[in-house]
């Protein structure tokens, strides 16, 4: 028996196809048409164009990967405010609590006739405030900033100086520059400063002139700089590259024929070259930004640190490092922190206690060498770039 050819069942399937996407684009329609009377057709017409530039501009952000837009496009954890509200940086500039609208115009003025801006901070204990009085004097004279790390707890012995309350002052029992540094200089805390002094409070300045300095340190493509130590003057010298050359404005490099050294044209790296002392060291902003981050939270001596800084030099260390040899301090070598006091009843707990900072050192010293190893041979990605 012969059966009727059956029709496509896709017939139906097509017709039911059809008749929803004319029930969808109906709705749409619709839908469209109730918004511009809600909002108004000029409303909508200018959200609508308004919504298509805000996405067109992020869509050229994210392709440049530069400028503000680009910065945007990266995780910040401000992404749900408005860019123009956003304050990236902070500074260190005190504000006063009333209206002052005089001083703080005449502040300004003052910092835009500044050519660079830089920052000296110090760890200081009261029995060294006439030292420490000088050495401010003279980056205060220029607009410089100054902060204060106490480290004997003793703020209000130097409310008398004239200046103090020009100054910032931080106040933790027992802590050396390195542990403040590390808390309280973060690269986007003090971001706004070309030049960060981070310097030891024995130092005589008589010699010094923080402009000066800065002037030479930018002219010689300088990085990473410590003022040349006065050999005559000086009361505790460590390394022969911090001596002063007076026949020089800067020197890169000692020569020392000494076994324990030889130091010559083709040394390379510390302590013949590309290698400051951590007593003085004075940073550019950018090489801070690396240097901050070398700093470990637990190692507060810093030993070891002035074998490393040449990292952070933003090239090679035997160009970028340097001692400026025209500008030039004194190293007192006076123990402060964990030192004894001209007022001190137990001197002989003082040099117990310095003894026993003096052990710590040299076990952070082990430690963080330890850690440097460990993490280049971690790091698979990590290339030394003064490696031949």
């Amino acid at each position: 028996m012969k059966y009727p050819p059956r029709r496509a069942a896709t017939c139906g399937c097509g017709y039911l196809a059809a008749f929803l996407t004319l029930l969808v684009v109906a709705s749409l329609q619709i839908q469209y048409h109730h918004l511009k009377v809600d909002l108004g057709s000029s409303d909508f017409d200018t959200a609508t164009a308004t919504q298509t530039q805000q996405q067109r501009r992020r869509r050229e952000g994210d392709r440049r990967g530069g400028g503000s837009a680009g910065r945007w496009s990266r995780k910040t954890g401000a992404e749900g405010l408005p860019r123009g509200i956003v304050e990236t940086s902070s500074d260190m500039y005190l504000r006063p609590l009333w209206d002052s609208a005089g001083s703080t115009a005449k502040t300004s003025a003052k910092s835009k006739n500044d050519r660079y801006k830089a920052l000296l901070a110090m760890a200081v204990g009261v029995e060294q405030m006439q030292n420490v009085d000088t050495m401010a004097r003279k980056f205060l004279n220029e607009s410089y900033t100054v902060m204060l790390f106490h480290y004997d707890g003793n703020v209000d012995g130097w409310r008398g100086l004239e200046w103090s309350d020009r100054a910032i002052h931080i106040l933790a029992p027992n802590q050396t520059k390195w542990w403040f540094a590390k808390r309280f200089l973060h690269p986007s805390v003090v971001a706004i400063y070309d030049f960060i002094f981070l310097w030891d409070e024995d130092l005589g300045v008589e010699k010094f002139d923080p402009r000066r300095y800065l002037d030479i340190m930018v002219s010689e493509g300088l990085e990473i700089t410590q003022p040349a130590l006065d050999p005559d003057l000086s009361t505790d010298i460590h390394h022969r590259i911090t001596i002063r050359n007076k026949m020089t404005k800067v020197h890169r490099r000692v020569y020392d024929n000494r076994s324990s050294m030889n130091c010559s044209d083709d040394s390379k790296g510390p302590p013949c070259t590309g290698w400051v002392e951590g007593m003085a060291p004075v940073f550019s902003r950018a090489a801070w930004k690396c240097v901050w981050h070398l700093i470990q939270n637990d190692l507060i001596h810093g030993w070891g640190l002035d074998m490393k800084l040449g990292y952070c030099a933003q090239g090679d260390r035997a160009e970028k490092v340097g001692v400026i040899d025209s500008e030039y301090v004194v190293h007192q070598g006076i123990p402060s922190l964990g030192g004894p006091s001209h007022t001190s009843k137990i001197p002989r707990r003082s040099l117990d206690l310095r003894t026993q900072i003096r052990r710590k050192s040299s076990a952070e010293l082990e430690t963080f060498k330890e850690r440097w190893d460990k993490a280049v041979r971690e790091d698979d990605e990590w290339l030394d770039p003064f490696e031949a």
